[in-house]
């Protein structure tokens, strides 16, 4: 018998489990969140999340080795983070966790951030679409086909 949703595969090469190892964890999001904003030290880190030390420096290596981010040297013995091409494409799964976050679990005082669209000025209202139509995509739009 065949498996025309071809789930064995599916499972066997899970690509939203292997991303969600790497990039899962709430202090990695937090900190990738913090890099799309432009924080690129070390104790911005520290400062803007309130984070442990030990706690960053892990999560600041494991992003350096899994090529999302980079250490640069911005002076003698210093070095700063900054977004790799990889780390980069990461920035819409971050917006769409944030307007998500606003709209299913918001803070009483309202959205904390709001993305204005340099272009237009307009407040940024994210969605997923199709390159092909502009169409928006959402759970009831797509057909799963084995890859």
């Amino acid at each position: 018998m065949t498996d025309p949703a071809g789930l064995d595969r599916r499972f066997r090469g899970e690509s939203v489990g292997r991303a969600l190892d790497l990039v899962g964890e709430r202090w990695t999001l937090l900190i990738l969140r913090e890099a799309f904003f432009g924080v690129k030290r070390y104790g911005q880190f520290v400062r803007n999340l309130s984070i442990p030390r030990p706690t960053l420096s892990a999560r600041l290596k494991t992003l350096v080795e899994a090529g999302l981010l980079e250490r640069v040297p911005y002076a003698e013995d210093r070095e700063e983070y900054r977004l790799t091409p990889a780390g980069l494409e990461l920035f819409p799964a971050i917006v769409i966790l944030m307007k998500w976050g606003d709209a299913h679990v918001p803070d009483p005082d309202g959205p904390p951030i709001v993305l204005e669209h340099n272009a237009c000025g307009k407040p940024v209202d994210a969605f997923l679409a199709c390159r092909c139509c502009g169409g928006e995509i959402t759970a009831h739009d797509v057909t799963a086909r084995e890859g």
